[in-house]
């Protein structure tokens, strides 16, 4: 509300901005919606958060005393900076991502892994707090870990063996994700039931099934049956050059 009356007339508009000479580069107004999506979300509490000295400045002023009431208290300061943490890493990637102008499908599973570490590690955070409002964020965490969730499992299995095989061929990662999964269930990697184990299966029997079967090797002339006129003179190789991408590197 405090966002309308600021904004109301031009000239509260410039009072609010004569708060912030000195003190910031830029000058901003207070905003009062943003796009319904979940990076976006976070953009209305920080906004809030980072404006809030030069709210109260101006709230300061004797021609607006039925204003300050509604002003933000200190715990609902909190409350938005927990929020703000909950949101952290969906607007992060969604900016990352679409900043990208290359392919970005072998980020996907590192994402999604983010995310969920994340909200887990909130979710453990607040469930052993008895405040209220810490009550109904864990809740609220915890609606959008399975909305995340729900997404997550709309994945089709050709699909998700495409973003298997992005994720293992990407040298970043291989297959370091699957390790660290094991490795917080106490799971041996180089076992059957390993996630390891079974996205390296898994990798191997695509490529075999998807391209080796699909894409027949090309035939080869023999050096004798090229005519002597069509070959180029070139230096000797020093080396035949063989690949050096192990997945469970």
């Amino acid at each position: 509300m405090l966002a309308v009356w600021i904004t109301l007339t031009p000239g509260r508009r410039n009072e609010f901005i004569d708060c912030q000479k000195a003190k910031v580069r830029i000058a901003v107004l207070p905003i009062m919606d943003v796009k319904t999506t979940w990076n976006c979300t976070r953009k209305l509490p920080e906004h809030g958060y980072r404006s809030r000295e030069f709210t109260c400045e101006w709230l300061q002023n004797p021609k607006y005393p039925e204003y300050r009431p509604p002003f933000t208290s200190q715990v609902e300061w909190t409350i938005a900076k927990y929020v703000m943490e909950v949101l952290k890493p969906f607007r992060y990637w969604t900016l990352w991502m679409s900043k990208w102008h290359t392919v970005t499908l072998h980020h996907v599973i590192a994402v999604y892994n983010d995310m969920f570490n994340h909200m887990d590690a909130m979710m453990r955070a607040l469930a052993k707090k008895n405040t209220p409002w810490k009550e109904d964020l864990f809740i609220a965490v915890k609606l959008a870990r399975q909305k995340l969730s729900k997404y997550y499992a709309e994945v089709t299995p050709m699909t998700a063996m495409l973003l298997i095989s992005a994720h293992i061929l990407d040298p970043f990662w291989k297959l370091l994700s699957c390790r660290k999964w094991v490795k917080g269930m106490d799971i041996n990697p180089e076992d059957e039931i390993s996630y390891t184990t079974q996205y390296h299966e898994a990798f191997l029997k695509y490529v075999e099934n998807e391209y080796c079967a699909k894409h027949q090797p090309v035939p080869v002339n023999k050096l004798e049956t090229v005519p002597r006129s069509n070959l180029v003179h070139s230096a000797p190789a020093s080396g035949s050059y063989q690949s050096s991408f192990d997945p469970q590197d």
